[in-house]
C-alpha cells in the first residue's frame, strides 16, 4: 500500500520505522485507531492520511506537552482525531472500546531528549528529572541522592544491563548530592572506565534510572494485555521497543497470545486457545528499515494480528 504522506513532515519530525508501521497496521478507510505514545504525533498523522476521509485516531501521552503539540499538529482532522492525557496503563476496553490497529511507540520523544529541562539527556545540561508526567513524584534526582548503593547496583544491573554497575554506584553515591545531568555523566564516565565506547558510558546508566522514574517496564506489561483484548477481529497491534528488555516483554506476550508458550492438551492443542498470529517472527529493525533515522538504529518493530474468528484449534 503505498503511503500519501511524507516521512519528514513540515514539524521536522522524522517518525520510526513509520512506513514499516503502516504496512504493518494497514489503516483502512473509516477504521478506529489507538496511538497509546502520541508523541509529537508523527505515527498519528499518518495513520489518519492513510484512513481518510472518515478513519478516526485517540491518542494517549503521559506527557502534556506531548499532547499540545501533536493536537497543533493534527488539528486539521477535526473530530477524526481525539487526545487523553494520562499514562496508556490505564486504557481498557470498557471506557474506549475497540480498535482496528494501535500503536505502542516506547522510544523517548524528541522533545524530551532535545529539550535539557527534561532532564533526559546527558549531552545537554539540565535538572535530574526523568519524569515523563511532570505530576508524578519520582524523579531522577530523588534516585541517585537517596536510594542506597546496593539498590542503585541492582537497578543499574537489572534495568541498564550494565555489566559495571557496583564500581558506578560506589561512585554516585560519594558524590552525592548531584543536581545536573552533565556533572552526573562525567562521574558515569570516569566511574566505568570504558575507553572509546561506541556508546557513551553514561547511556545504559541514565536508561536505567528512567525505567525506574517512569516505571516503564510494568506500564509495558500493563498496556500490553489491556491493547490485545482491546482489538478487533483482524486488528494488529504495533510496538515499537529501542533496548533488549522491553522487546524481550514484547516478544513473550506475543508468543503467549499466539499460544507459543501455552501448555498442550492430549491432542497437543494450546491450553488456552490462541488469540491471534505474530507477523514477522524476528521482528522488523530499525537498522535495516530505517537506516537514515539516526533515532531507529536499535528500534525493533513487532506486530500482531488477531484472529477474524475465534480459533477452531
Amino acid at each position: 500500500m503505498s503511503t500519501p504522506f511524507s516521512e519528514k513532515s513540515a514539524f521536522g519530525h522524522i517518525p520510526v520505522l513509520l512506513s514499516a508501521v503502516i504496512e504493518g497496521l494497514q489503516p483502512e478507510t473509516g477504521g478506529r485507531y489507538l496511538d497509546c505514545t502520541l508523541g509529537r504525533g508523527g505515527h498519528s498523522e499518518a495513520i489518519l492520511e492513510a484512513s481518510s476521509p472518515n478513519g478516526t485516531l485517540l491518542g494517549i501521552d503521559r506527557d502534556k506537552s506531548a499532547i499540545e503539540e501533536s493536537g497543533q499538529r493534527l488539528s486539521n482532522y477535526g473530530d477524526r482525531f481525539e487526545a487523553i492525557h494520562d499514562q496508556f496503563s490505564t486504557i481498557d476496553q470498557e471506557h474506549l472500546g475497540e480498535f482496528d490497529g494501535i500503536l505502542i511507540d516506547l522510544g523517548v520523544s524528541s522533545p524530551q531528549l532535545d529539550r535539557a529541562e527534561r532532564g533526559f539527556s546527558f549531552s545537554k545540561d539540565g535538572p535530574l528529572d526523568m519524569r515523563m508526567d511532570q505530576r508524578q513524584e519520582n524523579s531522577a534526582e530523588n534516585i541517585v541522592n537517596n536510594y542506597p548503593q546496593d539498590e542503585l547496583t541492582r537497578l543499574f544491573f537489572t534495568y541498564g544491563e550494565e555489566p559495571r554497575s557496583r564500581r558506578i554506584a560506589k561512585a554516585i553515591v560519594s558524590g552525592r548530592p548531584w543536581k545536573g545531568t552533565l556533572e552526573l555523566a562525567k562521574c558515569i564516565e570516569r566511574a566505568s572506565g570504558y575507553r572509546n565506547s561506541r556508546t557513551h558510558p553514561a547511556t545504559r546508566i541514565f536508561q536505567a534510572i528512567r525505567i525506574v522514574v517512569n516505571d516503564e517496564l510494568n506500564e509495558l506489561r500493563q498496556v500490553l494485555d489491556s491493547a490485545l483484548k482491546m482489538l478487533k477481529p483482524g486488528g494488529r497491534l504495533a510496538v515499537i521497543s529501542f533496548h533488549s528488555l522491553e522487546d524481550r516483554i514484547v516478544k513473550v506476550r506475543f508468543k503467549d497470545a499466539a499460544g507459543d508458550n501455552s501448555p498442550k492438551d492430549a491432542f497437543g492443542n494450546p491450553i488456552p486457545p490462541p488469540i491471534g498470529r505474530i507477523i514477522f517472527r524476528k521482528g522488523i529493525s530499525g537498522k535495516d528499515k530505517d537506516a537514515s533515522n539516526p533515532r531507529a538504529r536499535s528500534a525493533r518493530l513487532r506486530l500482531f494480528e488477531k484472529f477474524k474468528t475465534e480459533s477452531t484449534i
